[in-house]
């Protein structure tokens, strides 16, 4: 799995990273939102870089112009619900790409720190030969991206995969290192320290599906 760290320079990224993490600026959801549809859109561009492309002929009013456009069909699938803002963010700049959808959240079957992964809701378009963006903003234990990726694969065989998180935690990406494919991409806006002992990144910045929508039962 190739990793793409993309805020090791300074750009507007981690001023807009730096607006998420702060507890005076998370209690707009509405800014919050806009925030994580920003890094998307950030990141969508730095992804679109190593994407295939090929040449073609445009018609303008005055002749023709040659140039490239992408060569690729592209699935955006975010992980249900804290994917949501990041996922607007992605079809902002990729608004000619198919759409799945996907929910994956944590069961506490004895109401304890542990727990499992569960995958729910699903819908999944055709992914065979195809390239899929897989949107979730936090990468913790990484158990759920993995979850949803035996999902997309289990009936379906895409040409790449790119998992796209917004904040990631050293353990998380040891454990999708260990447990996908060498065909995966993941790109990480900003690598934080460590999980604490109940799994959430350490100092990351709270449950992205509250600040994003409102607190869950």
């Amino acid at each position: 799995m190739k990793i793409h760290y993309i805020s090791e320079n300074n750009s507007v990224l981690n001023h807009f990273l730096g607006q998420i993490r702060n507890i005076n600026v998370q209690n707009d959801s509405m800014r919050f939102r806009r925030n994580i549809e920003r890094i998307g859109e950030i990141m969508a561009y730095e992804l679109s870089k190593i994407l295939p492309y090929k040449k073609v002929e445009i018609q303008t009013p005055l002749g023709i112009k040659n140039t490239t456009k992408i060569d690729a069909d592209l699935v955006l699938c975010p992980i249900l619900r804290a994917g949501l803002p990041l996922h607007n963010g992605f079809l902002n700049y990729f608004d000619h790409a198919e759409n799945s959808f996907v929910s994956a959240c944590r069961y506490h079957p004895n109401n304890d720190d542990e727990f499992e992964i569960r995958v729910e809701y699903q819908a999944i378009s055709d992914l065979n030969n195809k390239t899929v963006l897989l949107l979730d903003p936090m990468l913790a234990t990484g158990q759920s991206i993995v979850a949803v990726h035996k999902k997309l694969v289990e009936n379906a065989s895409p040409t790449e995969i790119h998992i796209v998180v917004v904040i990631a935690a050293p353990e998380g990406i040891a454990y999708l290192e260990k447990n996908l494919p060498e065909n995966c991409h993941l790109w990480v806006a900003s690598l934080d320290e460590k999980l604490n002992e109940k799994n959430y990144i350490v100092p990351g910045l709270g449950d992205a599906g509250d600040l994003a929508y409102g607190s869950k039962l």
